[in-house]
Formats: structure tokens, sequence, C-alpha cells
């Protein structure tokens, strides 16, 4: 077998792990630089125990600094969420195209987005992108080069939010937690909101579970038009 067909049959087999990081964020029509306003870690793996206080901005095996910067964005704009393998990768190296599975954002409104953990209540998802026509959300953001596109909404209050950007892989979900979720939070100051909305909130963890029919699933064995549940409230 030559080395190449290795590589792509070793990247397919159920147990290879997803790798990419939310590194940088696109608002105003900047693109800050990597890890600025953002709590990053220092490893690219994923989470898989959806109880772990780590599902909220990722935590170890993944480390994260939090930064001292917050990131302004105006309630109505839409952002981009950047994608990178690692932090030191470019827009063709997001994440393993074989690593399928729905896309989601968050927000969470926050005292202080440089400290605040994000762990407990006051989540509210505001994207998501599943499964369609035969293609993942993930594979969207990939062949985007990285960039998940998020609306802010005008309603929301003014102030500081943490904002959850999730990239999940489900080509080891055929048993429980074996579905990989990568994730991490940028820390915003929103102005320009109407402050209208009251949004439900919902815990993290807790807002998914091990069983959820978006996490225990066998993409495999999916047809074009087959349905997909996911993740989140």
């Amino acid at each position: 077998m030559h080395l190449s067909l290795l590589l792509v049959t070793a990247a397919l087999l159920p147990g290879a792990v997803a790798h990419t990081i939310f590194a940088q964020l696109t608002a105003g029509g900047k693109t800050y630089p990597v890890s600025y306003g953002i709590l990053n870690p220092s490893y690219d793996g994923p989470q898989t125990d959806v109880n772990s206080k780590n599902m909220a901005c990722n935590g170890p095996p993944n480390p994260t600094t939090p930064s001292d910067k917050i990131i302004d964005v105006t309630a109505g704009s839409t952002v981009q969420a950047v994608w990178r393998h690692t932090l030191q990768s470019g827009p063709n190296d997001v994440m393993d195209a074989g690593h399928k599975g729905p896309v989601m954002a968050y927000l969470k409104r926050v005292a202080n987005a440089k400290t605040d953990s994000g762990v407990g209540n006051g989540w509210f998802k505001i994207q998501e992108g599943g499964y369609r026509n035969g293609k993942w959300a993930t594979n969207e953001v990939i062949d985007n080069k990285g960039n998940q596109a998020i609306q802010i909404p005008k309603c929301i209050a003014n102030g500081q939010y943490l904002l959850r950007a999730e990239m999940v892989a489900l080509h080891g979900a055929r048993s429980t937690n074996g579905a990989q979720l990568c994730m991490e939070c940028a820390q915003l100051n929103i102005t320009g909101g109407t402050g209208t909305a009251s949004p439900t909130t919902y815990s993290i963890p807790g807002i998914y579970k091990s069983n959820d029919p978006g996490l225990l699933i066998d993409i495999y064995s999916m047809k074009t038009t087959s349905p997909y549940v996911i993740p989140g409230t």
C-alpha cells in the first residue's frame, strides 16, 4: 500500500482524533491576531465527556489560557470564528475532512469576560449547522478556509459575553462518548443591542447528553436524505 493511501486510511479510522482550534475572531471587518480575546488551549484535541466542566470553554487535557483582551462587537453584525488545525496552521489546514459533524455557536452574558470560566447556566444558541444534502457543516467550514459565520443577535442586551464556537466530529460516535467536541470561547463586549429579547438559557455542562441522537450515531450508515438532529437547544 502506498504511503499516501495509508495516511488517508488512518485519517478515516473511527479512533482518529479530531484536531482543530477556534484560533481567531473576525469582527467589524478586522481579523484579530491568534489568541487575541480567546481562551485558547495549548493543545488542539477534543473533549468527549459531555458532563465535564471542560465542555464549556475547553480545558484539560487542553489547558486554556485566558486573554487580557476583549473584542468589541456590534449586535446584529456577523462575525467569523476562524478555525485552524493548530495555532500555527494556515487556512488550508483547518481540520481533517474525514471528521464530519455539526457546527454550533452559543453566547453567555457575563460580568467579566476576562475571568469567567463559562461553566454553568446562562448559555443560549445563536447559530447551528448540521447535515444537508449529504454534506456536513464541518466540511462547509473547512471549504470556507476555516471561517464559521455567526450572526450576533440584534435583540440581545448590551454587555460582556462569552462566544462559544464549536465543531463536532462524529467519525467515532457509534459508541457512547465517541463524539469529539472542539470548542473555545471568545471574550466580547457587545454594543448596539435592543435588549428586547430574554432568551431561555441552559447550562454547560448539561445541555448535551451522551445518548443524544446527534452525538450517538453511525454517520456511515446515513444516506444523502437522512435526517440529523443537531445537539443542544
